[in-house]
This record gives structure tokens, sequence and C-alpha cells, in this order.
């Protein structure tokens, strides 16, 4: 991977110019400590606010918490993840959809202040691990999750999201405006080849801009989300709501840090394969930010927070990997949840352009998963690898779901499990009778 000469860091910023500044080189990346210049790094910014606020709306929305309020600490929770990191580690906290349906077992009642603290409780839970792996170190993260592993989880966390993409976790999607969908879609793939330098790196946004002007042109805006626009104030606080604890509620939640300790590790593997830098080091610094974050946003009414996939898709297509991009949104996303109008703005955004842009985020995501069993030349000769990754995206693509009472785990949380239990489990069997692939071939499926 070649990488472009960049200016000095100045004393007074912690990023460094990618090259001119104006323009990426084929084969280079823009690295955590870089940035391009400021007007394209706030190009970047908004993109990633793009690609998080469909999902970072919809679990409010689903749950019944306020969304201005989600959307007011997943933004904070990203600056403090970001300091919490030291830069070093580009990622957006949005709402965990692993949360929903917890949440909503702990709210039957109507009250979110029981949800709130079990949130709370899950991101204190997940920053004492991350407290622990920074004092123990990473080695044992490798162990537990070698490249197999992470590539499985990484996948299945995709394919997990792809009927999102289709019907908007019950809102639309591409299923219900198809049309919109399509031109979105064709507009990122057309974007990302027609145009040249920093426009092609922006198909995103480009795509999401033409579907909902598409959408405007053809009156299929919510007549609902353009009133509400019109009647938002420009400026206001979010509603704040305060926890309180229940063991049911704690005992309800708490299960989400192991999916949460999954995603987290998960991107900052995904990361560490597309800058071709080491991160493990961070690891604990991730889980003890997404703690935190977690910690204030149930302190406070908001959803609980993980790193988001979505954005590693951004990355994925711009491969601009600048913490300072990440600056620009958390900061954009606090204003915005100040801002009922701009949180109305974001509410008229077509469920058609949601589904069309998610699609290829979300199929990004998944191929990540292939990339990092490829760079890591995993080998699928070996059929405890084979079984490993067979089994656990099937899961989670096809969202496998365990209820016991009140507890509910699903794709993403038994797929992990199983990937875990799976590798480990095949691989102590195979050692202890002797049937390791240094001694037997297990047999390859016919395709």
């Amino acid at each position: 991977m070649t990488q472009s000469p960049t200016e000095p860091r100045s004393r007074w910023s912690p990023w460094r110019v990618h090259g001119d500044g104006r323009s990426i080189r084929p084969g280079d990346v823009v690295h955590p400590d870089e940035r391009l210049s400021w007007p394209r790094t706030v190009g970047v910014g908004v993109q990633h606010v793009v690609a998080m606020f469909g999902a970072t709306f919809t679990v409010p929305l689903i749950t019944g918490f306020p969304p201005a309020t989600t959307l007011f600490f997943s933004g904070l929770g990203t600056l403090l993840f970001l300091l919490i990191t030291g830069n070093r580690l580009p990622s957006y906290l949005g709402s965990s959809f692993a949360f929903i349906a917890p949440v909503l077992a702990a709210k039957a009642g109507g009250d979110i202040g029981p949800a709130l603290g079990g949130i709370l409780v899950a991101g204190a839970a997940l920053a004492l691990v991350g407290v622990v792996v920074q004092l123990a170190g990473a080695r044992w993260i490798d162990a537990l999750m070698p490249p197999v592993v992470t590539g499985a989880i990484v996948a299945l966390i995709g394919l997990n999201l792809a009927p999102v993409a289709w019907d908007g976790g019950g809102n639309g999607g591409v299923r219900a405006q198809p049309l919109i969908a399509v031109v979105t879609l064709v507009a990122i793939l057309l974007a990302t080849v027609l145009f040249r330098g920093f426009l092609a790196r922006l198909s995103i946004l480009l795509g999401v801009v033409v579907g909902w002007v598409l959408a405007a042109l053809l009156g299929q805006l919510d007549p609902k989300a353009v009133t509400g626009l019109k009647e938002a104030d420009w400026f206001g606080l979010p509603v704040f709501h305060t926890p309180s604890f229940s063991f049911r509620a704690v005992v309800l939640v708490i299960p989400v840090v192991l999916v949460l300790i999954a995603e987290n590790a998960g991107h900052v593997k995904a990361v560490a394969a597309m800058t071709g830098r080491n991160l493990d080091k961070d690891m604990g610094r991730a889980f003890l930010g997404d703690g935190i974050a977690t910690v204030l946003a149930g302190s406070g009414g908001g959803s609980g927070t993980t790193t988001y996939a979505e954005n590693i898709g951004v990355m994925a297509a711009t491969r601009v990997y600048s913490t300072a991009a990440y600056w620009v949104a958390g900061v954009a996303a606090v204003l915005l949840g100040l801002s009922p109008k701009f949180g109305a703005l974001i509410l008229t955004v077509p469920a058609g352009v949601l589904g069309g842009a998610t699609t290829a985020l979300y199929g990004l995501i998944a191929v990540l998963g292939a990339r990092i069993w490829i760079e890591n030349r995993v080998d699928f000769h070996d059929p405890v690898n084979l079984m490993t990754a067979a089994v656990a995206v099937i899961i989670g693509a096809a969202n496998y779901t365990l209820t016991a009472g009140d507890l509910s785990f699903n794709g993403i949380a038994l797929g992990t499990g199983a990937a875990l239990v799976i590798y480990h489990g095949m691989r102590l069997i195979a050692r202890l009778r002797g049937t390791t692939p240094e001694t037997r071939r297990g047999p390859e499926p016919e395709l």
C-alpha cells in the first residue's frame, strides 16, 4: 500500500495534511492521523452523518425513545470516543440495534426509566471490560477471535442488516419505494465511476440527494414529515429522561455487552485491515470509549451506542479514515440534536432513499468480512475454519432468534457465539483426536 507524502503535523492540530489535501492517489488511503483540506474533510464528515442517521433514528423510533435526544448523545458519545482512543480509531457511535429487543421488554409498562437503567449498567460493564483489556493486553482477544472468527462476525453483521435495507425495520425501505431506492443506488454507483477525485468519494451523499430530490418531484415525501419540518423550531434542547433501576431490566439488557464486544472488536479489526495498521493496542480503549458513551446515553434518555457498521462502509468507499472527519460528524450530530428543524429535515428522507443507500453500505460491510479472511490468508481447506464461517454467517444472515422467557438473542449475538464456540470447540476436539489439518485434510464442498 503506497502513501502520498504528507505535510508535517501542525503544533495546533493532531492531523497532518495528506498530500496536497485535495486528492488521493490510486492505492493511497488517508490515515487516522491525516486529513484532507478542511472543506473536503467537512464533506466526508457530512457523508458520515448521512450514513448513520437512518439507523440511529430507526432505533429510537422503534423503542419509543426521543430521536433528537438519541442523536445528541450519539454525537457527544462519538466525541468522547475519539478523545479516549487518542484520535487513533475512526468510528461513529450510533444507536445499537442489539438493544432493541431487551429495551422493548424492559419498558413493557411504557416507562423508559428502567430500560435506561439497564443501558447504563450495560455501558458500565463494557467500560470495565475495556479497562481489563487495556491493562492485560489484547493478545487474548487474538486468541479468542482469530481472523476466521472476526471475518465471520464482520460479514454476518452486514448480512444481518440486509433485511433492514429491504424493509427499513418495518418502516419501508426498498420494499416501500422500489423506484426511488433503485435510482438512489444507481446514482451512488454512477457517481463512483463517473466522477474523478473527491466527488467520487462523496457518492453516497450524492446518491441520497438525488433520491431525495426525485421523491420530492414525485410527491413521495411523507406529508407529516414535511409539515413537521415547516413547524419545527430552529433551536431547542432535546428531551432528557432520568434512568431508574430494576433487577429485571438489568438482566434483560446486560447480555447486549457480548454483542457490543464483538461489534467493537470487529470494527477495530476491519479498520486495521483497511488501513494496514495494527490497532490491537487500542482495543481496550475502544471498549472503554463505547462503554462510557453508552453510560452517558443511558443517563439522559438516549439509546445505547456501538461502533457503527454503516460508517465502515463509508470509509471503505472513500478510503478516508481521518478521525478529523469523525469530529465533524460528531459536532454535526450534537448541533442537529439541538435543532428540531434539522432533526425534522432528517425525518423527511424517504424510506426508499435509505433503502438504496444502505443496500450498498451493508453489502460493503459483508464484503469487508471476506477481505479480512483474504488478507489474513485464512485456510478454508481446514474444516474447522470452513465450518466456523459457514454456520456463523448463515445464523447471522437468517437472523436466528432465541427467546428464553423475557430474554431474546438475535442473529448477531447467536452468530457471534456460534463462531466462538464452533471454532474453539472443534479445534480442541481435533487436537485431542489428532485430526487437525496437519494430519488430515477435511473434504472440500463441491460447487
